[in-house]
This record gives structure tokens, sequence and C-alpha cells, in this order.
């Protein structure tokens, strides 16, 4: 009888051990929920970058976000004074317009100021005109350049020279849009001309 009554002890205390263990191990864990930093959301969603705007182009010409549905569009920030890194860039995008021949209307390609202080419709149609034709400048207000800078994540800043000229730091990065007028990725426009049309053309 002695036998029995110390096996069912037995019995008792290794289910209160089995169940003070299990008791531990929750609390241990949510402990370590509780204690560590909420975990990571990641995204595999488009960018936000693009957005409205109200400009006007080289001929006084309205221009809104509407312009970009329709065909792939590459935009460039920059500015007519600007000394090496605007005009390589619309060269650049010139080539890759004649590399596409008979298929460059099927594109656009859009320069827009980030100095509307000195780049009017008529300083942007003078020198765009070393350029490609279907490039069209884009220029605005103050406030309208502003807003349309906010929507691409562009920054730029006027850094002054002596004289009392300026000069203006910028980002320099070649936007690709697609048909939907929806960031696609920055776009490489230094490679061989022929390279870049191959690529643009998989959003004709």
């Amino acid at each position: 009888m002695s036998q029995i009554k110390l096996s069912q002890r037995t019995k008792i205390i290794a289910l209160f051990c089995a169940f003070a263990a299990g008791a531990l191990v929750m609390v241990t864990a949510v402990t370590m929920l509780v204690g560590s930093p909420a975990p990571r959301v990641t995204s595999t969603g488009t960018a936000a970058v693009g957005g409205p705007f109200k400009l006007v182009d080289q001929t006084g010409a309205p221009v809104t976000e509407a312009a970009l549905k329709g065909k792939p569009s590459l935009i460039f920030f920059g500015f007519t004074h600007c000394p090496d890194v605007c005009p390589t860039a619309l060269f650049e995008m010139s080539e890759i317009l004649t590399a596409l021949g008979p298929d460059a209307g099927k594109a656009q390609v859009f320069f827009v100021t980030v100095d509307p202080e000195r780049d009017t419709p008529e300083a942007l149609k003078s020198y765009l005109s070393s350029f490609a034709p279907q490039i069209r400048g884009l220029t605005g207000t103050p406030e309208a350049v502003d807003a349309i800078k906010k929507e691409y994540r562009v920054y730029s800043k006027k850094v002054p020279l002596t004289g009392g000229d300026y000069t203006m730091d910028h980002t320099a990065v070649v936007y690709l849009m697609d048909k939907s007028g929806t960031f696609v990725a920055p776009f490489n426009s230094k490679r061989p001309p022929a390279d870049a049309a191959a690529e643009l053309k998989r959003y004709l």
C-alpha cells in the first residue's frame, strides 16, 4: 500500500515539475517578445517618386503630370547655367533619342529647372535649341518648382559665387517613368546610346 502511495506521489511531483517548466518557458518567451523591438516590415511596392505638378514648357504652354501618360519619360532636373552636368545629361539623352530612330516619337524627355529665377520659358527655349528637339523644358513659379522637387525627392540649393552670381547644387538623376506616369527606376544614360535606347524600348 505504501508503495502505491509512493508511486502516486512520484507521478504528482513529475507532473508538477513538467507544468512548472512549461510555465517558465511561456513566461520567458513573453518577456523576450515584449522586450524586443517590433519586427521590421518590408515592402516590395514602388518607391514614392513623382506626383502632381503644374508648370509651363519653353513655349509657355501649361504642362501637368497628365503629360506623362501614354509614353515612357526620362526626367532630369537641372538649370541652364549649369557648367557641365546638365549639358552632359541632355547631350546623352539627345543621343538616346537619336538611337531610337523611328521610335523616338514614342518616348519623351523633360528637363525641369531648379532655378526658376533665371530659367524663364524664353531662356529654356534658347538653351534647349542645342539639343534634341523632342526635349521639353519645364519651369514655373518658385512655389511650383518647389512642389515638383518635393514630389520627385529632388535636392537643390543656391550656392553664391564671387561677384554676386550664383550656381546650383542639385540632384543629378535621370528618372525613368513608364507609360502610366509611374516611376520605374533611375535611368543610366551614361552607357552607349544603343544600349540605353534598347532598355527604353522595353517601356514603349
